[in-house]
């Protein structure tokens, strides 16, 4: 039996562009989510997202000559991805966005990490370590911090603010789910960028369901940021780094390629500082950071590597 080939350096010149690619555009897409929802239904806001994510998966596959087809029992699996991944995880993560800024929906999805190792636990029987409890506890307090700053200065309700927290835990379970099922063997047997893709088509048929009975006939915005947003979400959002994380996780191991959850809350908050007039002070200031660290410490804790098919982001 050969030994295992040894991973490579996060930095190299090869890896680390990979890394801050991904780092950078999923960091932009919460912002870009927001204004997605500015004026159409967020359920038609994702359809037409993976409209064109499903069709660039396809293509993708087919370029690079793999399987477009799933195997035996494949169908089941795109559909459990289908409904938790491109189904409830955007709808909560839209709808949460109406509620409380980008960046802190953003900041709250670093936290993936803890519903996937419980998750893991209870279904993939993989150890949950002491440091990364305390890891995840870090960082929990830094996100109260945060929230604590987003009701006394934002103009939203304290209903309001506790609702797009609930929304976005949603988004985290739903997320989680889809993690664990891409994790599971059944999943594992089907060609990946196909599983994606079929999920993606499946998606969409739901969400446009769900469209039609709760918002009524398609409607959509003729402005160009409209439209480039879709194409960005659906395009770089999806079928560009979908590839790229998964190499990294590839070469470089599961562990360093998850520092991206550290990274992309960063971006997603410096923008929307830029964009969206949040206001940074002591309060949110410490728990950015606290969470961060914690983010840090419970990576670094944790026993044994993520699924290798986990989704980390929107």
């Amino acid at each position: 039996m050969s030994a295992p080939a040894e991973a490579e350096s996060l930095f190299t010149p090869r890896n680390f562009i990979a890394f801050v690619i991904v780092s950078l555009i999923w960091g932009g897409t919460w912002l870009v989510i927001r204004d997605q929802i500015a004026s159409v239904p967020a359920s038609w806001s994702i359809s037409y997202r993976f409209v064109i994510a499903a069709l660039g998966m396809f293509a993708l596959a087919a370029l690079r000559r793999e399987p477009l087809l799933l195997v035996a029992g494949g169908l089941r699996w795109a559909a459990l991805l289908g409904l938790f991944q491109f189904t409830l995880n955007f709808a909560f993560v839209y709808n949460a966005e109406a509620y409380i800024t980008s960046g802190l929906v953003a900041v709250m999805f670093a936290l993936l990490v803890v519903p996937n190792a419980v998750l893991g636990r209870i279904f993939l029987h993989q150890p949950i370590t002491g440091a990364f409890v305390l890891g995840s506890l870090i960082a929990a307090i830094g996100v109260a911090l945060l929230f604590a700053h987003e009701w006394r200065s934002s103009p939203a309700t304290l209903q309001q603010v506790l609702l797009g927290a609930g929304l976005t835990v949603g988004g985290i379970l739903s997320a989680s789910a889809a993690n664990i099922t891409q994790a599971m063997e059944g999943a594992k047997k089907q060609p990946f960028l196909a599983l994606l893709a079929w999920a993606m088509t499946i998606g969409v048929l739901i969400n446009t369901v769900f469209a039609l009975v709760t918002a009524g006939p398609p409607q959509f915005d003729p402005r160009p940021s409209y439209t480039m947003g879709i194409l960005f979400l659906g395009l770089a959002g999806s079928v560009v780094t979908f590839p790229l994380y998964y190499g990294l996780v590839r070469k470089v191991g599961a562990g360093k390629a998850a520092y991206s959850s550290v990274i992309v809350p960063v971006v997603a908050m410096i923008l929307s500082t830029l964009f969206e007039g949040f206001v940074w002070g002591p309060l949110p200031a410490a728990g950015a950071v606290v969470t961060l660290v914690g983010m840090v410490v419970a990576m670094r804790g944790r026993a044994t590597a993520p699924p290798r098919r986990a989704t980390p982001e929107p």
